[in-house]
């Protein structure tokens, strides 16, 4: 794809360069729906041709425990997931789902994380390939091995012990969670004291895609996101954080991922915790 220019890339440019085969592309295919069936049957039904299929719960996380429901996959796992799926170092990778992105910018941020420079998210996500008039692909696939080589440090990161210092923390749930109406799978409803609100349908326009760089730009100086800014968000377990991450970039803020979320802040009783739609810390 030539130097990347930014994290998102149109259906119509992908389709190009598949078929422009001297350009070499990985594409990743990563359906996923919490509490919804596993997206490789899915994936069998229809796809990208050429497209591996990811598995989040298998290849993007680690098991659940104290550190979270989807803490940091093990860099040695992640590095073996990648390259059965086709990942290398110097061929540049797309990502799709079909939920708007969410799980793609969770795929997205590992990569990039682990040293991988040339990342793209499918905007639009796999509706958008579609409307396109994308080739379709179906049954299991077998791609080449990558090389990939995990290398952690790409992206800004922080844990639980350093979240009370960020300037300034995105809590990228849906209001009704963020304010503590309803906590539909972890154990404690509400937010993170001092967290503002930007819900990942923020990061949208009504066909589904990205908003423009300067309308996020707009949503994020609104809470106090600007470039600069010591920045991080987080969500449930760090799957739909990476979303507000990917928007952020998209808008120029370089914001760092809690991977640990809010099911790692209440597994430890004695945190506190806030309710209500507060506007940030003071």
């Amino acid at each position: 794809m030539g130097p990347v220019t930014g994290p998102l890339i149109t259906a119509q440019a992908l389709q190009v360069l598949l078929a422009e085969e001297v350009a070499g592309v990985t594409v990743l295919d990563v359906r996923y729906r919490l509490g919804g069936p596993p997206g490789a049957e899915e994936f069998r039904r229809g796809h990208v041709p050429g497209a591996a299929y990811v598995d989040l719960d298998r290849d993007l996380a680690g098991p659940a425990g104290p550190r979270g429901r989807h803490p940091l996959p093990r860099t040695e796992d992640l590095q073996r997931a990648m390259r059965a799926a086709g990942v290398s170092d110097g061929r540049p990778v797309v990502v799709l789902d079909d939920w708007s992105g969410h799980a793609a910018a969770r795929a997205w941020w590992l990569l990039r994380f682990h040293g991988h420079t040339d990342v793209r998210v499918l905007d639009g996500a796999w509706p958008a390939w579609l409307a396109a008039g994308g080739p379709v692909e179906q049954g299991p696939t077998t791609v080449p091995a990558g090389d990939f080589t995990a290398r952690p440090g790409g992206m800004p990161v922080v844990d639980v012990e350093g979240v009370p210092g960020v300037e300034v923390l995105v809590d990228a749930r849906a209001p009704e969670r963020y304010r503590g109406d309803v906590e539909p799978v972890d154990p404690v409803a509400g937010h993170v004291p001092g967290a503002v609100n930007v819900p990942t349908s923020s990061n949208l326009a009504a066909d589904g895609r990205f908003r423009d760089a300067t309308s996020l730009r707009e949503v994020y100086a609104a809470v106090g996101a600007t470039p600069g800014a010591d920045v991080a968000a987080y969500c449930g377990s760090g799957v739909t954080a990476a979303h507000d991450v990917l928007a952020m970039e998209v808008a120029g803020v370089r914001a760092a991922l809690w991977p640990g979320s809010w099911s790692e802040w209440v597994a430890e009783p004695g945190r506190p915790v806030a309710t209500g739609a507060t506007s940030g810390r003071p």
